[in-house]
This record gives structure tokens, C-alpha cells and sequence, in this order.
């Protein structure tokens, strides 16, 4: 009797190589920030669909500077797919894979920001809605709300964040992040009944707990900018 045998094809991998795009922000972020923004506006498209890796070998970040940095990417809907440059220490689970040995492919062409004039549009009346966070926010959770006011009646934990376009109020401790006006609002304020921030942000200016100091760490405070300031102050 003939007994037929089955043979598999032999597993095979084979490479590819695709074409990626670096951003490396530089500081003052705030204005780093603008300039993206400005590419967004002029072409609305430019980032869709490319793979992006995020090289802050200059910057040097903090644990918690690299996860604003990445929150404020986020928002603007430009997706990480790895990062370079990064310190093993500050590297968390949750974020985009560490990458190195890429070679230099020559510049991509961007839009002139500084030749493109873009229209004026006349004022109009602001469209503002608040979202009501009924609770606390837990460790891992994000809390995204771009179109206006974010208040959370309960807190938000180490390893928390919220973020909103406007104002941020939070009736219980702030332990983990918060950047208010996110989407270019420099009047905006974050206000908290017992401040532990792991970060504070506003119009992409921000503080790490390392910056704030203890003079106001367990306090009832409002945050505001003063020009290019984060102004921490005890509310009675």
C-alpha cells in the first residue's frame, strides 16, 4: 500500500522596506507645536497615513515630558509608530515601540509655512461644550475632549490624564496629567481641590512635578499662563 505524504512549504520571510517620516521637536515646544499646526492647516492631509517615528534624541525628555509630548500628537491625530532617542528609563508599556538603526533618506517636502498666506477669516461666535465626568479617572485612562470645558467631579490618578481644549476642573486631587487648551487656547486654566500633578499643561507650555516644587503639592489651586509663565497659585 502507498501511503501518501504531505509535504508543507517551507516557511519563508522575506524584507520590505517602507518609507518613514521623523519628526524631532526641539524647544520651546509651544512653538514646535505652532509650526506643526501650521503644516496641518496649509495641508490637511500631510500626515494621513504615513508612518511616523518620533526622534527625541535632542529634547532628552522626562517620563512625563514624553508622554505629553505624545498626548499632544495624539490630538492632532499624527500616530506614532516608534521612538528614537528615547532613555530605557523613561520608556513606559504603553507607548510606541523603541526603534534605532534607520538610515537617512533625504528630506520630504513639506509646505512653506513663513510663504503661504493663510485667510483671514472673520470672527465668529465660539462653539463650547463641556464635558461632565461624573467619577474619578483611573491610572491608564485618558480622558480627550478638544471642543471645550473637561470637569471631573471625583479625581484623576497617577498614570491618568485629561485633557481638553478649554478649562480643566477637577473636584477631587489631580494625580496624574492635565493639559488644558490644547488646541491653542492660551486663556485657559486648571483648577483642582488637592494638587499631587505628575504634569500641568496649558497652550503647550507645561510643568513636570519636578518643576512645581512642594510650596503648593497638596493645595487647592488654580493654574494659568502669564506669557511664556505657568502660574501655580493657592486658591483660600
Amino acid at each position: 500500500m502507498t501511503v501518501a505524504v504531505r509535504t508543507r512549504p517551507s516557511l519563508r520571510f522575506r524584507g520590505r522596506s517602507f518609507m518613514a517620516l521623523v519628526l524631532a521637536p526641539v524647544v520651546p515646544m509651544r512653538d514646535w507645536l505652532e509650526d506643526l499646526d501650521a503644516v496641518s492647516k496649509r495641508s490637511p492631509g500631510f500626515f494621513s497615513g504615513r508612518a511616523i517615528i518620533l526622534d527625541v534624541s535632542e529634547l532628552k525628555p522626562s517620563k512625563s515630558e514624553l508622554k505629553f509630548l505624545l498626548a499632544a500628537l495624539k490630538m492632532r491625530d499624527i500616530r506614532i509608530i516608534g521612538l528614537e532617542g528615547a532613555a530605557p528609563s523613561v520608556l513606559d508599556d504603553d507607548m510606541p515601540t523603541a526603534v534605532n538603526g534607520g538610515r537617512a533618506a533625504g528630506d520630504i517636502e513639506v509646505p512653506d509655512i513663513e510663504a503661504v498666506a493663510l485667510p483671514v477669516k472673520a470672527p465668529q461666535p465660539a462653539t463650547v461644550s463641556a464635558l461632565l465626568v461624573e467619577g474619578s479617572v483611573r491610572s491608564g485612562q485618558s480622558i480627550i475632549h478638544t471642543e471645550g470645558d473637561v470637569t471631573v467631579l471625583g479625581s484623576v490618578a497617577s498614570g491618568a490624564e485629561v485633557v481638553a481644549g478649554g478649562s480643566i476642573h477637577i473636584y477631587g486631587a489631580l494625580r496624574g496629567r492635565a493639559i488644558a487648551g490644547c488646541t491653542g487656547n492660551a486663556r485657559a486654566r486648571i483648577f483642582c481641590s488637592k494638587l499631587e500633578a505628575e504634569l500641568l499643561a496649558i497652550d503647550g507650555l507645561y510643568k513636570t512635578a519636578d518643576d512645581l516644587g512642594a510650596q503648593h503639592h497638596g493645595h487647592r489651586v488654580q493654574v494659568s499662563l502669564d506669557s511664556d509663565s505657568i502660574i501655580v497659585q493657592t486658591l483660600d
